[in-house]
């Protein structure tokens, strides 16, 4: 089995290294600092198993481990962790997985050997005890039978069409598979509601115009884009740029 090690920390990496060298039956096939090394190795080698820390600066593992399960053929996932016992029980009640630092040989082969691959249910039902509630830092999408980590820090809206939502940065789009009202519900502290089809990033709004058939549209920097706001939103936009500019 060809092992995927992820950990910002090098000696943690040279060690489970080491450990998983010294076990008949396993390679290490690569090793990542962050979650978005991870997730393109994982693309590219393969692995059947990823052993992915969870506290790592950026893209933490929970959110890597999300990302990957979107793979065609998804690796197996091993958590590793510094966390205490009593903070992981949550992990016990949905039967992922876990090593707890400093990992012991005897116990990397047992999980490696029962190594199962996450559905989304299962990762959607992790919570770690004692740790705030987390949004994505990444949209992942598909592009060309690929996955692309877009990140949320350089989108400036969602647009909402029938099945599918358009993502739009300020030199591409794309579709994404998601709803707008859970993206809403996940981004609501950085995007805005305009119109019952469109979220927009607050840090991009820049002002409002009329268009030609005197709607009220909103104009967003870096992008020609200008999108409808709706009566019902109108009032909310205006007062949230109108704060916008003044503490910019």
């Amino acid at each position: 089995m060809n092992i995927l090690i992820v950990d910002d920390e090098p000696l943690a990496r040279q060690r489970l290294i080491g450990l998983v060298q010294e076990l008949n039956g396993f390679d290490v096939c690569g090793n990542a600092s962050n979650g978005k090394d991870a997730l393109r190795l994982a693309q590219e080698l393969k692995p059947d198993v990823v052993l992915l820390d969870i506290r790592m600066p950026g893209m933490d593992g929970i959110e890597t481990a999300h990302h990957m399960n979107r793979l065609s053929k998804p690796p197996a996932i091993v958590f590793t962790t510094a966390f205490s016992e009593h903070a992981l029980t949550a992990f016990e009640t949905h039967a992922v997985d876990y090593l707890l630092k400093p990992i012991k040989q005897e116990r990397l082969a047992e999980a490696l050997r029962a190594a199962a691959r996450l559905t989304k249910p299962q990762l959607e039902q992790i919570k770690l005890i004692d740790e705030e509630p987390k949004v994505r830092t990444h949209i992942c999408v598909k592009t060309r039978g690929n996955l692309e980590l877009v990140p949320i820090e350089t989108i400036r809206y969602f647009l909402a069409d029938h099945k599918y939502v358009t993502l739009r940065t300020d030199d591409h789009e794309c579709l994404i598979e998601e709803s707008l009202k859970s993206l809403e519900s996940e981004f609501s502290h950085l995007f805005t509601r305009i119109h019952r089809n469109a979220l927009i990033a607050d840090r991009f709004m820049t002002g409002l115009e009329k268009n030609n058939e005197g709607h009220c549209v909103i104009t967003i920097e870096g992008i020609d884009d200008r999108l409808e706001i709706s009566r019902r939103h109108l009032p909310h936009v205006r007062k949230k740029i109108k704060n916008l500019v003044t503490y910019k």
